[in-house]
């Protein structure tokens, strides 16, 4: 993939993508630390779930995504997607000069800040089962217990707008449930749709439980990298976002109202991009 401008450019925007919406939990993150900064999130919400497909498939997805945020000539990229960057970041950063900054469950922090040292990790069936995170947990679980929970339909629930109904506390507790009967201490949140539901997570696993969620430490990644190439923005105002997806605009801005403050809407990612309405 070759780029056709000077990414080394401080005044750029930062590009991230996910396969749907969750990756706006680290968008949100990002906002929060770098107010200052142009932002360009593209999701793939007509193609999500993600899960039941082939890496080879997930990489191939990525990169045309990736090349529509390199026609907005951005300066770095968030794979703000736990099943992109097990696929997918490898690949990118070999084809793709800038900053590149993926999300992976966060094993190292949650043994660090286990009591008892048994973890439940929360996660797609495609993270779950990816060799990057069995590679986490050999080097950095140690003699703790790792317990790991697929869980299928939650990122649904999240896509449809759907935080609190009594069907997604069932489908939680559902997850949750086993892992407390194991006698974790500490929850990882895997996925970058499961932050939005942290209130009924946080409500399923009880009190005495930490939670992570590796948004903020993705946030804070970026930010270093950008100061280690000189890509910080020296601007005083607030930067602009942008929002893309495929699938109907229309329905996913309105998931989008409900997650990002503001009158926000989403913009056609599949017209601007002709290239993702194939597979």
């Amino acid at each position: 993939m070759k780029l056709d401008y000077d990414w080394k450019n401080a005044d750029l925007p930062i590009g991230a993508l996910d396969s749907g919406l969750g990756g706006l939990s680290v968008l949100r993150e990002m906002r929060r630390l770098l107010p200052h900064e142009n932002l360009i999130f593209a999701g793939d919400c007509g193609k999500a779930p993600w899960g039941d497909r082939t890496d080879a498939w997930i990489t191939a997805r990525t990169e045309k995504i990736v090349r529509f945020l390199a026609s907005r000539k951005i300066k770095a990229l968030v794979v703000a997607c736990n099943t992109a960057t097990a696929a997918a970041v490898d690949t990118l950063r070999q084809e793709l000069p800038f900053p590149i900054i993926g999300i992976e469950p966060a094993v190292k922090p949650a043994v660090a800040l286990s009591r008892d040292g048994i973890v439940g990790v929360l996660a797609t069936t495609r993270t779950i089962h990816s060799p990057r995170l069995q590679s986490l947990i050999r080097r950095f679980a140690g003699n703790d217990r790792v317990i790991l929970m697929a869980c299928p339909g939650l990122m649904d629930r999240v896509e449809a707008g759907d935080f609190h109904s009594e069907e997604t506390r069932r489908l939680i507790e559902s997850y949750v449930g086993p892992l407390l009967e194991q006698g974790i201490d500490t929850l990882v949140l895997g996925c970058t749709h499961y932050p939005f539901l942290a209130d009924e997570i946080r409500r399923a696993a009880g009190e005495g439980i930490a939670i992570i969620d590796p948004s903020p430490a993705v946030a804070r990644f970026l930010k270093k990298r950008l100061e280690e190439n000189s890509l910080l923005s020296d601007r005083s105002d607030e930067g602009r976002v942008e929002f893309w997806c495929t699938g109907r605009a229309d329905v996913h801005t309105r998931v989008l109202r409900r997650l990002w403050p503001g009158e926000v809407a989403m913009k056609p990612l599949d017209q601007a991009w002709p290239e993702l309405l194939r597979d």
